[in-house]
């Protein structure tokens, strides 16, 4: 195990440290000053040290990714996730701290390839997006009911979230080109992600597969243009 030292202790080197400093530097630098060399310079190891932790960049920021998507389902609010109405607010609410606290990060859960290529960003994770299918099967909502939630529902946060994410600092350029570094378990690899242990992805995986942008881009304009008569009437 990689160690690193200080004056006054020794401290094992991990995975999760690795992700965690990652995080650090992207918040506070933006994503182009991450390198596995400057990375190590920060842990205070050599760069190559971080291999054994790491398979290269591309699964560096899948941690990254990954680290912040654990907090998500962590952070909601027991009250109001009894009912559909308080479970999408306190989801939203939980997924919008990401982009308000990470904006440099956000729109990597946008632009990276998902853990299956039909799930939709930013709930990129099939731990929430299987506990986000699961809740509105629970709250009595029929299949066609919950793949068209969560078709509106990824798309009222993307188009949201990424622009807040943009206003507080995030790049707007075009995302890096993901490099196939062999280890990494996301990118490059979609048709062979095993989705066996999340039964409710397994079960909808063909009505969440459709093809519904022309269906719920006219939804979304029309609930913006009712919104806007509403605030004119008043």
């Amino acid at each position: 195990m990689a160690r690193r030292t200080d004056s006054t202790r020794t401290y094992p080197l991990s995975r999760d440290e690795i992700v965690g400093k990652a995080l650090e530097v992207i918040d506070a630098d933006g994503l182009p000053a991450l390198s596995m060399r400057s990375l190590g310079a920060a842990l205070g190891v050599e760069g190559m040290a971080l291999y054994r932790h790491v398979s290269g960049r591309e699964d560096l920021l899948e941690g990254v990714v990954q680290q912040v998507l654990d907090g998500v389902l962590q952070s909601l609010d027991p009250e109001l996730t009894a009912t559909w109405q308080g479970y999408l607010q306190s989801l939203a609410h939980a997924v919008r701290d990401v982009a308000v606290t990470h904006p440099r990060v956000f729109p990597l859960m946008a632009t990276r390839h998902p853990a299956a290529a039909w799930l939709r960003p930013p709930l990129r994770s099939l731990a929430v997006v299987e506990h986000f299918l699961d809740t509105l099967d629970r709250l009595g909502f029929e299949d066609e009911q919950i793949a068209t939630t969560y078709q509106a529902f990824t798309s009222f946060l993307l188009g949201h979230l990424l622009l807040e994410s943009l206003q507080r600092g995030a790049p707007g350029g075009p995302a890096d080109e993901p490099l196939d570094e062999g280890e990494a378990t996301v990118p490059n690899a979609d048709g062979r992600t095993d989705v066996d242990r999340f039964p409710a992805v397994v079960r909808l995986r063909p009505l969440l597969s459709r093809d519904t942008a022309d269906q719920h881009f006219e939804m979304a304009l029309e609930m913006l243009i009712d919104r806007l008569e509403m605030t004119r009437s008043q």
